[in-house]
């Protein structure tokens, strides 16, 4: 578990610091944020876990590029997903977790949470603020390669104006609704979504993709909300 924590958490830094620090600085910002991280998983033993989660985030940083989807397609996303299953089902969560994880004692209204189920809840969500935008651009912008170079530009990033903060936000939402079990609220929200984007898509263009512009991009962004919380459930299901 504390590997798909640690994962999550280095991938979504390299996508925030990309999205946010300007490029001349962000060499230093990976490189604090890397010894960071090896701090943090030294403190809870799990040091090796750290170095790998670095890699893997470098990895992800050379292959899935900030404006749209590189070379390599979706596999990066398979492989970070892949590496999250496996270290949650596979290996649950430690008996200790370090220096800090002997110390930690949280108390929480479904029961005590163990550190390394914290560090994936944080993990997840800094993943789904910015990288969960990464991988639903590349998915966009492969629709828009499949659709042809005839298109007159209208489908790109910029023509639903506000997903670059609505996603974030309603991916945890939806994350929360569907751990605390509020199934008809995340059924709502999907439905919320639509109405509101309704008038815009019915404005479509001569070309009638808007409206699937739409639902790939929601589509994708609800798949790795709800990935998400099963992913937490589950951890803290083997974690009890």
């Amino acid at each position: 578990m504390i590997f798909a924590g640690l994962t999550l958490l280095a991938v979504g830094a390299v996508d925030l610091v990309r999205q946010f620090v300007p490029r001349m600085r962000r060499g230093w910002v990976f490189a604090a944020g890397f010894v960071a991280l090896l701090v943090l998983s030294a403190a809870v033993d799990a040091l090796i876990f750290g170095m790998a989660a670095g890699a893997i985030a470098a990895v992800w940083h050379l292959s899935m590029p900030s404006a749209g989807g590189g070379r390599a397609g979706f596999w990066p996303v398979a492989g970070v997903g892949l590496v999250s299953v496996v270290s949650v089902m596979g290996f649950g969560a430690r008996a200790e977790g370090g220096p800090w994880g002997r110390l930690w004692q949280l108390e929480t209204p479904a029961g005590p949470a163990s550190l390394d189920l914290v560090v994936l809840v944080v993990g997840v969500g800094i993943f789904l603020l910015e990288s969960a935008n990464v991988v639903v651009r590349a998915g966009l912008r492969s629709e828009n390669a499949a659709l042809g170079s005839t298109q007159d530009g209208s489908a790109r990033d910029g023509v639903l104006r506000g997903g670059r903060l609505i996603g974030p936000l309603e991916r945890i939402l939806v994350v929360a609704l569907a751990l605390a079990g509020a199934y008809t609220l995340i059924a709502a929200v999907f439905a919320a979504k639509g109405i509101v984007r309704f008038p815009e898509i019915s404005r479509d263009t001569a070309h009638g993709n808007r409206a699937e512009y739409f639902l790939v991009g929601s589509l994708l962004s609800w798949v790795l909300a709800l990935a998400s919380a099963f992913l937490v459930w589950w951890a803290y299901r083997t974690a009890l």
